[in-house]
Formats: C-alpha cells, structure tokens, sequence
C-alpha cells in the first residue's frame, strides 16, 4: 500500500474499501474487519472498539482516507485504524490513482466521441446520436464496461466505444460499400445501455446487474432508448431501425446474447470489431501478468486457452486513442 509512514510510526494514506463487515470480539465489543486497497495492492485493516455515531458507515466501494499503524500478525501485514473519514472534495485525490482506470480522462475520450458525432453527415443519424450520448454524459465519464470481462475499469465503457470507432472508421475507409453514418452511430451506441445494465458504485467499478440488466440486457434496452428517443425527435423510422438492429445484432449470435443475427453489412463490422477490441483487450491483460517466455493460466473466457508471452512487445491493455 503507498501510505505515507511519519516519524512517531503513524501512517496515513487514501484507499478504496473493498470489503468492510462488523464483527464482534471475545468480549462481545463491535469491531469493523476492512480489506483496504490501491493499485499498489490490499491489506487488512481493523477498526477495533467500533462505533458506527463515531467513525462513520463503510461499504464496499467507498474512497477513504486512514490514520493508524502497520504491523505484523501471522506473518501478514495488517492495519490497525485509529482514524477513518470518507475522502472530502477539498483532499483534491484523483480516484483514478487508486482503482484500475481507463488509460484517458473520460472528458477527453467524450470529446473524440463528440468529434466523430459531428461528421456524421445524415442530420437525423447525428441528431439521434448526439442526443442518447448528452443526455448519458455525467456517468459515460466513469462507467466501466463489464463486471469482470473487458474494460472492467473505471472509465471503461468510453474506453472500448472510442477504440471501436477508431476500428470502424479504419474499416469504412477501405471498403466503400460501407454506410459510414451507420456504422459510426451504431458504434457509438452499441453498449449505451450498459449505464443501465449495471449497479455501479462511486468509484467506477460495478456492483452488480441492475434487476433491467439481468431481464433485459444492454442489447435490449439499447433498442429500447433509440427507438424512444427517436419518437422524440421525429426520426424517420427507417433509420432508426437500422439503429435498433446494429444494437441487438452485436454480439453476433444468439448463444452470446445477440437477439438476432446481424443483417446489414454495418451490423456484421460492429460485431467483428466489437469482438476483436475485447479480445485485444482480454489478451493483452492476460499476457501483461506473465514474464517474457511464460504462459497464462488458461482463460475461460478466451476459449479456455493457455496464452504466451512472445517478449517481442511491451504488453500491456491500453489502447492507441491519441
């Protein structure tokens, strides 16, 4: 943990809560059992002679600030907490110092979003577009993209939508059949309900499926928003049903979660990029855990295989979205 240690042995620092469960001793007195942690790493922490009017409530996901003394017990480090408060605005931390976080700011990567919004040409496709993404803003910022799977980060969401695009507007301009409107929008908006899917707690990270997500799913519900919102605006049918149509076609096959197959050109490119960006990302972070020369431990989620480390490239998961 990067606590700073004073001279008298005190030590402070901030940190997320990732597990926080009251106890009780042998005598029957409340303690709160924390796991603490950063990007540094976890440690345990107690909070004895708790008292819930005095130190305050904790759950998981809260960002606190800690005052106590680090010790050995078992031969493991432990924290014993003398002080605790919730991080205040005026402790000016950046969050994403603490918690995995997407490579960019989240203003930034919306500002590229935005960029390619604006050169949609069909002026119904950009008006639709421009009005799902502004009236989600505050938590595209900071919503991650998946519970465990690819950009399973603060920030996340935005993260894999930008580098789709990037994808997208790689592939529009080799093969001219491709209706760059659509596939741009349908980029943009492919994940949008994910910021329904899930319960996501005030550090960017997800707590659970939402009771829409798990009836419904974000391919639905996607459906669902551009449809409403293009009543709302008077867009022609035809266009936004090709919309709703790249929305629950992405995931390719039904047996992934797709509603239907993909039945347009652009649909099928959103699926085959879409999957590829999560498949670089998954790789690359697998990889990135090993030394040069070693194999992962198999990924369930990659086929159940055993990944390599070839050593030719630093590996890491960020993507290229300067």
């Amino acid at each position: 943990m990067d606590f700073v240690t004073y001279k008298n042995g005190a030590t402070e620092g901030f940190c997320v809560v990732r597990t926080a469960e009251i106890k009780v001793n042998v005598k029957g007195v409340p303690y709160c059992d924390f796991t603490l942690s950063d990007k540094s790493g976890e440690i345990n922490a107690k909070l004895w002679d708790y008292k819930a009017d005095v130190h305050g409530e904790y759950e998981t996901g809260d960002f606190v600030k800690v005052r106590g003394t680090l010790s050995k017990y078992n031969g493991t480090d432990q924290f014993r907490i003398d002080r605790i408060r919730h991080v205040r605005e005026e402790d000016s931390v950046d969050i994403s110092q603490f918690v995995p976080s997407a490579e960019y700011a989240g203003k930034d990567m919306l500002a590229q979003i935005r960029a390619y919004i604006n050169s949609i040409k069909d002026e119904e496709i950009r008006t639709l577009t421009a009005a799902v993404i502004d009236e989600n803003e505050e938590k595209l910022l900071f919503w991650p993209a998946a519970f465990k799977l690819h950009h399973a980060i603060r920030g996340g969401l935005l993260y894999h939508t930008l580098s789709v695009l990037k994808l997208c507007e790689a592939v529009s301009g080799l093969y001219p059949a491709v209706d760059r409107d659509i596939l741009f929008a349908g980029a943009i908006l492919h994940d949008i309900c994910k910021i329904d899917e899930f319960d996501v707690n005030n550090i960017g990270m997800v707590k659970s499926y939402s009771i829409k997500g798990e009836l419904l799913g974000h391919l639905v519900m996607g459906a669902m928003k551009i449809d409403e919102k293009a009543k709302q605006l008077g867009i022609s049918e035809e266009k936004a049903v090709l919309l709703e149509h790249m929305a629950i076609s992405h995931h390719g096959d039904p047996e992934f979660g797709a509603a239907v197959r993909p039945m347009t050109l652009e649909a099928e490119i959103l699926n085959q990029l879409d999957t590829l960006d999560a498949t670089v990302y998954e790789i690359t972070a697998a990889v990135s855990a090993v030394e040069k020369g070693g194999f992962t431990q198999r990924q369930w989620a990659l086929d159940n295989r055993k990944l390599f480390n070839t050593g030719r490239k630093e590996v890491f998961p960020k993507a290229n979205l300067e």
